[in-house]
C-alpha cells in the first residue's frame, strides 16, 4: 500500500509541455534562419558535427531529470505492515438510482450528477463510519462493499452510470434486499440505509420490505431528486444529445419525481424524507444525523509504518542530470562513422 505525501507538487509536471513547446519553438526558428543563411549542403560541410538527434536527446534526459525530481518532491511512501487498528463509527450504505430517468435535465446538470454531489459531500463529512454504496435501475447492483476507505468510495461513485446495471426500470425491492447483505457487523447498533432517487416506477411492494430492513435495525432515509414538472430523458450518442425518449405513441416521455412512494418508505424505515434539489439541505441533515448517532467500536486493517521513497527517485533524477552534462550536443566518432545512406560518397 502506498500514498502521496505531497500529491501538490504533481502540478510541476505542467513544466514539461512548456519545455518541449519551447524547444520545437527554437528548433523552428533556428531551421528558419539557417534557411535564410544557407542551403542545407553548404550548412553541411560548415557544421558536420551538428545532430539533431544529440539535442533531442538530451532535452529528454533533462525532462526525465525533471519528472524524477517532482517524483520526490511528491515523495511517495509504502506501508510494510499490516495492522488491525479499532474504530467507532457507524455503517451507512447509499442506494443510487442509476436508472434513465435520472439524466433528465430538470436538476441542473441532471438528477444523477446531482445525486452523485450529494453522496460524495455526506461522504466527506463522515469520519470514522463506514459505507458502501449500492446502484440500482431493473436490478441491483453492489458497486463498493462497506469499507472506510471513502476515497476509494468517492472513486467509484463517480463511475456510476445506467449503462452499470443491465436492465432499465426502478428495482428498488432488489436494492433494499441487497443492502441487507452489507451490515455484517452484529453488534453495530446503528444501521442507516440512504436512498437517494427520482422515486418513479417504485412498487407498492418496498413498504413491506422496508419494515423487514427495520426489524433488522436499519434506518432507512430517503432523499428525491427531480422537479414535480419533469423533464424530457436526453438521449446521447458519444457525448452528444440526439433527442428525447419517447413511447410507444412517439411522444416525448416526461419523467417527474415521485415523492410519495419515498415518504412511505421513510416513515416506514422510520427515518425521514428530504429534498435534494438543493444539495446542502440532504447533506448537513444528513451528516448531522450520523454525527450525532451512538457509535459502535469496529476493527478494520490498514497499513502502518509507512517509509520515505523519495530518495530513489532523488537518485534516477541525478543520474539523468548526470548523463545530460557528459552528452555533447555534436555527433560523437562512433557515430560520424556510420554513413547508412553513402552521404559522403555522394557529396
Amino acid at each position: 500500500m502506498y500514498r502521496l505525501e505531497e500529491p501538490n507538487y504533481f502540478i510541476l509536471l505542467a513544466i514539461i509541455p512548456a519545455m518541449i513547446a519551447v524547444f520545437l519553438l527554437v528548433f523552428w526558428w533556428k531551421k528558419r534562419t539557417q534557411r535564410k543563411f544557407s542551403d542545407a549542403t553548404l550548412l553541411k560541410k560548415l557544421a558536420p558535427n551538428s545532430s539533431t538527434f544529440k539535442a533531442s536527446l538530451k532535452l529528454t534526459m533533462l525532462l526525465l531529470a525533471i519528472t524524477f525530481l517532482i517524483i520526490s518532491l511528491v515523495n511517495p511512501k509504502m506501508g510494510s505492515k499490516l495492522e488491525t487498528v479499532k474504530r467507532e463509527g457507524v455503517d451507512v450504505v447509499f442506494a443510487l438510482d442509476v436508472s434513465k430517468s435520472m439524466l433528465a435535465e430538470d436538476i441542473a446538470p441532471n438528477r444523477l450528477e446531482k445525486a452523485k454531489q450529494i453522496i460524495s459531500k455526506i461522504i466527506d463529512n463522515l469520519g470514522s463510519d463506514r459505507v458502501g454504496i449500492i446502484v440500482y435501475a431493473g436490478n441491483s447492483y453492489p458497486l463498493l462493499p462497506i469499507t472506510t476507505d471513502h476515497a476509494a468510495a468517492n472513486m467509484f461513485l463517480q463511475n456510476a452510470n445506467p449503462d452499470m446495471v443491465s436492465s432499465q426500470g426502478t428495482a428498488i425491492n432488489d436494492a433494499l434486499e441487497l443492502a441487507k447483505t452489507y451490515y455484517n457487523n452484529e453488534e453495530q447498533t446503528n444501521r442507516f440505509l440512504i436512498i437517494i432517487s427520482d422515486g418513479e416506477d417504485h412498487q407498492e411492494e418496498s413498504k413491506e420490505v422496508a419494515q423487514n430492513l427495520i426489524n433488522e435495525g436499519i434506518k432507512i432515509f430517503t432523499v428525491g431528486i427531480g422537479t414535480d414538472k419533469g423533464g424530457p430523458i436526453p438521449i446521447r450518442m458519444n457525448g452528444t444529445m440526439t433527442g428525447y425518449k419517447k413511447d410507444n405513441k412517439d411522444e416525448t416521455v416526461i419523467t417527474k419525481r415521485n415523492k410519495n412512494i419515498l415518504e412511505n418508505i421513510a416513515a416506514i424505515g422510520e427515518g425521514k424524507y428530504m429534498d435534494g434539489n438543493i444539495t446542502e439541505n440532504p447533506v448537513n441533515e444528513i451528516s448531522e444525523i450520523i454525527t450525532n448517532a451512538e457509535k459502535s467500536e469496529f476493527e478494520t486493517k490498514q497499513f502502518s509504518d509507512y517509509k520515505d521513497q523519495f530518495q530513489w527517485f532523488l537518485g534516477i533524477a541525478i543520474l539523468f542530470l548526470l548523463l545530460d552534462a557528459f552528452m555533447f550536443d555534436k555527433k560523437t566518432k562512433w557515430l560520424r562513422k556510420i554513413d547508412l545512406f553513402n552521404e559522403e560518397k555522394t557529396t
